[in-house]
């Protein structure tokens, strides 16, 4: 078992799964290319089926090249908050794959994969002392558009990422959320042989 102010494992994990957690109050300070760059380092090393590695990520820096794009796409409750962060990062999935050089053909694990990137890339911004958070609060078919991404690739999530700020830093209602959440206990979320959930 393992255990942090605000989360208590049922077994022994290492501490970074329960230390990693997604803020709203971030520092509005640049983050430099090469700290950045070793988040998608990570993410480019996470698992894929047939190594088809289906992520591409279009991010901008706080007031830089795309920020107003992307930083528009969010619905109003979001831009109270993620407006101070350093990067946003639109994380894309490729729908098609051509295998061995073969005819391109519908990727069904292309979401599945992409998330193992997101959380790679999560994990390490972890390590790297910045934190992240995915945001699904934003307008996927306007991101299409501004942007001019292709019917093969799946809009999947934007993230925001920078150094942690102070609660008060944000409006109060978001001030008791402010804090790591917990998780279901795991006998809800594991059968063994069978399909037993009731959800």
């Amino acid at each position: 078992m393992a255990s942090h102010p605000h989360r208590i494992s049922e077994f022994t994990v290492e501490p970074v799964f329960l230390e990693r957690w997604s803020p709203r109050a971030f520092v509005p300070e640049r983050i430099d290319d090469k700290t950045l760059f070793s988040l998608f380092e990570a993410a480019r090393w996470a698992p894929s089926a047939s190594n088809s590695q289906p992520w591409r990520f279009v991010y901008a820096h706080n007031g830089g090249k795309g920020w107003d794009e992307l930083f528009g796409l969010l619905n109003p409750n979001n831009k109270r908050w993620a407006g101070q962060a350093s990067v946003l990062v639109l994380i894309l999935s490729k729908k098609m794959h051509a295998r061995d050089g073969g005819e391109p053909a519908p990727l069904r694990n292309h979401s599945f994969d992409t998330g193992a990137a997101w959380a790679s890339l999560a994990f390490q911004a972890h390590y790297s002392g910045l934190k992240t958070h995915a945001i699904g609060g934003f307008d996927r078919e306007a991101a299409r558009k501004v942007l001019g991404i292709p019917d093969h690739y799946n809009v999947e999530i934007l993230v925001a990422a920078g150094r942690q700020g102070e609660p008060s830093a944000l409006h109060s209602d978001f001030h008791d959320r402010e804090k790591p959440n917990g998780r279901r206990p795991l006998r809800e979320l594991t059968a063994e042989g069978e399909f037993t959930f009731s959800d």
